[in-house]
C-alpha cells in the first residue's frame, strides 16, 4: 500500500520537481556571493610567507647536502657488498 503511493507517477514528479527546483534557488544564491578580495596587508604577508619559505628551503637543502654520504662509485650507489 505504501509502495503503491510511493510510486505513483505524481509523487515522482513532486519529488523531481522540488529537487529541481531546490537545486536552482541554490545556483541563484551561490551566483551571487561575492568573493573578497585581499587587502594590500594580506598581499604583503603571503608575500613576506613566500620569502621566509625560499630561506627554510635553502637552508634545508643546504644542510641535507652537507650530512648526504658522497657517492663514491660512478653508477650512484653507495656502500653494500
Amino acid at each position: 500500500m505504501f509502495l503503491d503511493l510511493l510510486f505513483n507517477p505524481w509523487v515522482i514528479i513532486a519529488i523531481v520537481v522540488s529537487v529541481v527546483v531546490g537545486n536552482i534557488a541554490a545556483l541563484k544564491y551561490t551566483a551571487n556571493m561575492k568573493v573578497g578580495t585581499m587587502s594590500r596587508d594580506q598581499k604583503d604577508d603571503i608575500e613576506r610567507l613566500k620569502e621566509l619559505d625560499e630561506e627554510r628551503q635553502k637552508k634545508t637543502n643546504k644542510h641535507l647536502k652537507e650530512k648526504s654520504p658522497s657517492h663514491s662509485n660512478d653508477d650512484g650507489e653507495s656502500g653494500g657488498e
